[in-house]
């Protein structure tokens, strides 16, 4: 594999290539229905089959006019025919458009959009939006059905496989050609569409085949359907799992565990939300899963409990690996369930911050001063010295270079580094000693009082000490720059008997006994937190703090509810 951005690279050559070494070992794996005894029946294609598929694809669509750089829509649930289409258009040298349909429709629509797509390839609810929305998708001039096509004309995918068998002529794309526009959620601010090269994407799989050490018979349960897309490339089965992946706090247990059993799962990977509904699940019907080599858990900080909760149902020495990164830029930075159970959970619990690892492959990671403001040009005077809080920068191959025609996002996000740059994270965090970062929260949600500035993570991580509390968010109150810090609460289910005044007096003793958290005197509770919509893992506390405004009013109170 190159990442080198001069040379010629397109991510369909590694499909290529796993088709000619491993033709006949199946490649993509997905459910299509139970029989009348309620077992569940597997479609497949092998690589040579998928290999296949895309060329007739390729052929079909190349027929109807989608060509090289053409910015399209790719809207179509996770399935066999997902992972056909896309290596497609990566074939093409097309332009995938990817976002999360669960971020609401007209947020959806707007992100689609500001990328003037060409192209439209969906599933019949994606069309019957398009057509509703019309006036915002006049730039497509092709658009392709998955499924049954209705009224809104068109080519069905169906017809398209009707188009040649021959192998379809890889575009020669060097790996600065942009290979697609990826959104992200809009958890932390307005969604972005990251661009993706055909360099970038080939530095990510360099760099997650290194990282996890895969052997020649893994399979794969990934339950985010992007970075399933990485497992064909590497030669690895990818079993596409029976849920919505729109809503993974939700997943079925026994489904997901159905297909670990039923398809001998190696490795998988999943938010810390479906971790924890799954673990619970395992933990309470005492399974275990043999098979698991590795779990991989990202999308937010995994907590030590839920780490520990699946790890009881791993074997012979199977770990959970907890890698972090963004949406233009992943996996950078990882560490293992040996580490956190043994170590870093206790400091955790003291307001430390969510440990998160090394660099991965001596990747370039830096911790500059924190400022809402861009940083035109690099200065070795941003970088912060060990122990102190800042930003955490990435530079690197894999790191998406820019955002589609959002100027303002790249001067926000980018530092130009001679002919280089740093790509800003947003969040905040630390290094130790042993060269570990340790994640304090995003930049956005720090809460600057008139004496200090207090962090998310490390100020929850307390809080969620006490057994009553499911969850814990800190948001602020009041002007900028003099907010009052008000600790929101999602109690367990039973509450663990305590009222909530009783509560919030146990709360704020034990704020008490730590610097950091001593100054916080309000405790509201609230139901249940809303959160993203790719992970169910992160927490929206721009919501939570203007409900908290609402709440509190002018003079912070100590108690209130939802």
């Amino acid at each position: 594999m190159t990442s080198d951005f001069s040379k010629r690279v397109n991510i369909a050559d590694h499909l290529s290539r796993m088709a000619a070494a491993q033709p006949h070992r199946r490649a993509v794996v997905s459910p299509c229905g139970r029989d009348s005894a309620g077992r569940v029946a597997y479609s497949h294609l092998t690589f040579s089959q998928l290999e296949s598929e895309t060329n007739r694809l390729a052929h079909g669509l190349t027929c109807i006019g989608i060509r090289r750089g053409m910015r399209t829509i790719l809207m179509v649930k996770p399935s066999i025919d997902f992972f056909a289409l896309i290596f497609a258009l990566f074939r093409i040298g097309a332009v995938p458009v990817v976002v999360d349909p669960g971020m609401g429709v007209r947020r959806m629509v707007m992100c689609l959009k500001s990328t003037r797509p060409r192209a439209f390839i969906g599933i019949p609810a994606a069309h019957v939006v398009r057509t509703l929305f019309r006036r915002h998708f006049k730039s497509v001039k092709t658009w392709v059905t998955v499924g049954h096509r209705l009224f809104w004309g068109g080519s069905a995918l169906s017809r398209l496989r009707n188009a040649s068998r021959s192998r379809f002529p890889t575009a020669d794309t060097l790996g600065d050609d942009t290979a697609a526009i990826l959104f992200t959620t809009g958890s932390t601010g307005p969604a972005k569409g990251a661009i993706y090269t055909h360099g970038n994407f080939d530095a990510q799989l360099v760099q997650i085949r290194d990282h996890l050490d895969f052997g020649p018979d893994e399979i794969d349960l990934s339950t985010f359907p992007l970075f399933a897309l990485f497992y064909p490339a590497l030669g690895i089965t990818a079993v596409v799992p029976d849920m919505d992946p729109t809503r993974p706090a939700r997943v079925n247990p026994r489904k997901i565990l159905e297909a670990i059993t039923n398809q001998g799962i190696t490795n998988m990977f999943a938010s810390p939300a479906l971790l924890n509904r799954v673990g619970r699940y395992g933990e309470k019907h005492r399974i275990k899963l043999p098979s698991l080599r590795r779990v991989i858990s990202a999308g937010a900080p995994v907590s030590a409990d839920i780490v520990e909760r699946f790890c009881g149902m791993l074997c012979h020495g199977a770990v959970i690996h907890t890698p972090y990164g963004a949406t233009e830029a992943v996996p950078i930075i990882s560490i293992t369930s040996d580490e956190i159970l043994s170590e870093t959970r206790h400091l955790t619990e003291k307001g430390y911050g969510v440990c998160i690892g090394r660099p991965i492959n001596a990747i370039p990671i830096k911790i500059i001063s924190i400022t809402d403001r861009p940083v035109d040009r690099w200065n070795d005077r941003l970088e912060l010295p060990d122990g102190e809080i800042g930003e955490i920068c990435v530079q690197g191959e894999l790191v998406s270079r820019g955002y589609c025609d959002n100027a303002g996002a790249d001067r926000l996000s980018k530092i130009i580094d001679g002919d280089r740059f740093w790509h800003r994270m947003g969040d905040l965090g630390w290094r130790d000693r042993k060269g570990r970062i340790w994640f304090c929260g995003r930049k956005n949600h720090r809460v600057v009082t008139a004496k200090t500035t207090l962090y998310t993570v490390p100020c929850e991580s307390i809080f969620n000490q006490h057994p009553a509390v499911s969850r814990s968010a800190l948001v602020g109150v009041g002007p900028r720059n003099r907010r009052a810090p008000v600790m929101v609460i999602e109690r367990v289910k039973n509450g663990q008997g305590l009222s909530k005044t009783d509560l919030t007096g146990e709360l704020l003793t034990l704020a008490g006994r730590y610097e950091i958290t001593k100054g916080i005197r309000t405790i509201l509770y609230h139901k249940s937190f809303p959160v993203d919509i790719r992970h169910n893992s992160k927490i929206f506390r721009e919501k939570l703090s203007v409900w908290a405004e609402r709440q509190v009013g002018p003079d912070p109170i100590e108690e209130a509810s939802e």
